[in-house]
């Protein structure tokens, strides 16, 4: 699967070289040069994140070193890849996410990030959160854990907390924060079940689980559990009416409430 994506983006690139010559340097360096995905993401994100305090280079290797100590690190960046592709609008290609997309590169820096914490090198995982955070204005603890397939939309504001779950196939506008009720430790952070279509601006705070399949609407506020398959809205938000009629919401990125009017005359759930 990798080989294919890389194969394609060569001729991505290839294609927008021939008629972008401005380009020419980013395609070689980050593309031409390159022997694989794995290679052109450790240069294109140690590019955009390193600091005097970390060269360079040291950064390069400790992404290329996680990307291949991992299949799963790598099974979930492809799927990101083709989660952007498949549900932007405004993408049409797999070379746009990795040369210029935020939510793209945050979330593989992300899972880099995850990948030494799991492995105990948690001082070395904070250090690249904070790197992103001032980047790409994304803020993700490196313990939160989160599934493949995920598209971060503009992704400027996004923050998730410690101990948030993200699963498969979820689909995440700006500005959402998915954030603790206060300083309690422990378990404190939302639950994203498969399938979930949060749109921009919505806040999901506290140990709460958004259902699979379900949409929450923007600049929504959720301090309850949401259940599957629903629309929820509001500050503090309620069931609107039923997510779509598709199983997955995410996939299609519908953001309307066009259910809301049934639900509200009794015909909803």
């Amino acid at each position: 699967m990798e080989d294919q994506i890389w194969l394609q983006l060569r001729e991505e690139a290839a294609e927008v070289a021939s008629r972008e010559i401005v380009l020419s340097k980013i395609l070689k360096e980050f593309i031409f040069e390159r022997d694989s995905l794995v290679d052109a993401l450790s240069w294109r994100l140690s590019t955009r994140l390193a600091k005097s305090s970390v060269p360079e280079n040291d950064l390069r290797n400790l992404f290329k070193e996680s990307f291949l100590s991992s299949d799963e690190v790598i099974a979930s960046i492809n799927a990101d890849l083709r989660a952007v592709k498949e549900r932007d609008p405004a993408c049409n290609d797999f070379l746009s996410p990795l040369l210029f997309f935020k939510g793209f590169q945050a979330l593989c820096s992300h899972r880099v990030g995850h990948h030494l914490w799991k492995s105990g090198r948690k001082e070395i995982s904070l250090y690249l959160q904070s790197l992103v955070s001032i980047v790409y204005s994304v803020d993700i603890h490196p313990a939160a854990v989160i599934g493949k397939g995920i598209l971060l939309d503009h992704a400027t504001g996004f923050v998730a907390g410690e101990t948030t779950v993200i699963e498969d196939d979820v689909s995440i506008l700006h500005e959402v924060t998915l954030g603790g009720t206060g300083k309690d430790r422990g378990d404190r952070h939302p639950k994203i079940r498969s399938g979930v279509l949060i749109g921009a601006g919505a806040k999901i705070l506290g140990n709460v689980e958004v259902g699979e399949g379900a949409r929450v609407g923007a600049s929504s506020v959720v301090l309850t559990d949401v259940p599957p398959h629903v629309s929820v809205a509001g500050v503090p938000s309620k069931i609107v009416g039923a997510s779509a009629s598709e199983d997955l919401p995410s996939l299609k990125m519908d953001h309307s409430l066009s259910s809301m009017k049934d639900y509200e005359l009794g015909g909803g759930i």
